[in-house]
């Protein structure tokens, strides 16, 4: 047996009765912080199960917070108790920043790449006031600039708190228990989370270097999902950008879906990075306005604790998101609004995005041309993140821990047994200057599965 006190005799043999006993164990101190959970097929042979009801019963130990998954290396009890992050957002957490020269784990923008806000701020009202609560959610000034600037003709643009707050709220008026929801596989963590959350199955597709896979959305469609949700730029984790002709690619697949008589699935957008992004805008909206809603988050380019995005798309959903927002927090602070609206008219704040965007797709080419030399060829990524292929993801963490680099597990961005080719981690490469490319890449060479023969030893 495994060594587990409570699998010998086990009656209850399902995923929950499995579960219970590693939970206890937990509990018990029989297995401590960081121990190494024994494998699925040594439990499954131990107990006479499939794997898969093995498997069942790690995720539902993964939803509780006890355990964590490292992809290849097995999934391990969860050393710091962070109960308000579940358990996916607590594998990307990582502890404090003692002892490290750079921390590229987290997805955030270059704080000294941001605009200013003082001058934004001193042309905000001293005193933040309004007429009533029941006025409009959204300054009617911010919203001509957002509807100017719209990758396509949106019926109802209003303002939430953020790109996540956008997308769940979103879901939360079209998922309900047993629903089935598209999602990218790599992709943001707090998806998948949101998804299992209002009871909704994740249906992963996969992705190549003009974004999802036509192929892949066509069979992930026949599921019958209710909504599907894509990052048109700047992919988190991936870096990739998708193309103009991948996204009427992409238009064809759902149009044959109308064709055949079904409905379409909704489509949200998640263009988290738009303003530093180098691709071209780019949406689905083009093809099928009325089934999209886009998002276009301000926390890259603007400032991540301004905590505002735009949410666009057809009035018959967008008034509904609003009509429950209003129950509710009512309205994102009509000062930060102000706020943005002034960033994004005046041109000094303007020019400084603009330069922000340059500075970051330097940085990207400078870390990918010292990989290349090192012999790691991987594709320059949009925006602030890198995907990289290693030869184990655990072993990767370990030895850059140990150079004082930080970098985020792979596995925390894949949809529950997806396929993956390989262990991978994300590099956010935004934050890494020319200047510390070459000790970057050098590091990142050392773990990295895509080495050449002969080069970078």
């Amino acid at each position: 047996m495994t060594g587990i006190s409570g699998f010998e005799g086990l009656e209850d043999r399902t995923p929950r009765g499995i579960a219970a006993v590693l939970a206890r164990a937990i509990r018990a101190g029989e297995l401590g912080p960081g121990d190494r959970l024994p494998t699925v097929r040594e439990v499954a042979g131990d107990l006479g199960v499939s794997p898969a009801t093995v498997s069942a019963a790690w995720q539902a130990l993964r939803r509780t917070g006890l355990v964590l998954s490292r992809g290849r290396a097995g999934t391990f009890v969860r050393e710091t108790p962070r109960p308000w992050l579940s358990p996916r957002q607590q594998q990307l957490s990582g502890p404090g920043r003692h002892g490290l020269r750079l921390d590229l784990s987290r997805g955030t923008p270059d704080p000294a790449l941001l605009p200013p806000l003082g001058p934004a701020l001193e042309r905000v009202s001293a005193r933040a006031g309004t007429w009533a609560y029941q006025d409009e959610p959204v300054l009617p000034a911010l919203r001509e600039v957002l509807t100017a600037t719209w990758p396509h003709r949106a019926e109802a643009v209003t303002v939430v708190d953020g790109a996540t707050d956008g997308v769940a709220r979103t879901l939360e008026q079209l998922v309900s228990y047993g629903d089935r929801v598209v999602l990218e596989s790599p992709g943001f963590p707090p998806f998948f989370d949101l998804v299992e959350a209002l009871g909704g199955e994740v249906v992963p597709v996969a992705l190549d270097a003009a974004g999802v896979r036509p192929a892949s959305l066509a069979r992930a469609l026949e599921s019958r999902p209710v909504a599907v949700v894509l990052q048109p730029r700047a992919h988190n984790p991936t870096g990739v950008s998708m193309t103009p002709a991948r996204a009427e690619e992409l238009a064809g697949v759902l149009q044959r879906q109308r064709r055949r008589g079904l409905e379409l699935p909704w489509v949200l957008e998640d263009d988290h990075s738009g303003a530093i992004s180098a691709a071209p805008d780019v949406t689905l909206g083009a093809f099928v306005p009325e089934r999209v809603v886009h998002l276009r988050s301000f926390s890259k380019s603007h400032g991540p604790d301004l905590r505002i995005a735009a949410l666009g798309g057809p009035a018959l959903l967008v008034d509904r998101i609003v009509a429950r927002r209003m129950l509710g927090p009512g309205w994102t602070s009509r000062m930060l609004q102000t706020i943005l609206l002034d960033l994004l008219s005046q041109a000094r704040s303007m020019d400084e995005v603009a330069e922000a965007r340059r500075q970051y797709f330097g940085r990207q080419q400078a870390l990918v041309t010292a990989l290349g030399d090192l012999g790691v060829p991987v594709a320059t990524p949009d925006g602030i993140n890198l995907w990289l292929p290693v030869t184990d993801e655990r072993e990767a963490l370990l030895h850059l821990a140990a150079v004082g680099i930080r970098v985020a597990g792979g596995s925390a961005f894949l949809a529950a047994d997806a396929e993956m080719d390989g262990d991978h981690v994300r590099v956010t490469s935004g934050l890494v200057t020319p200047d510390h490319a070459p000790e970057v890449a050098a590091a990142l060479a050392g773990v990295a599965r895509a080495r050449l023969p002969g080069r970078g030893d």
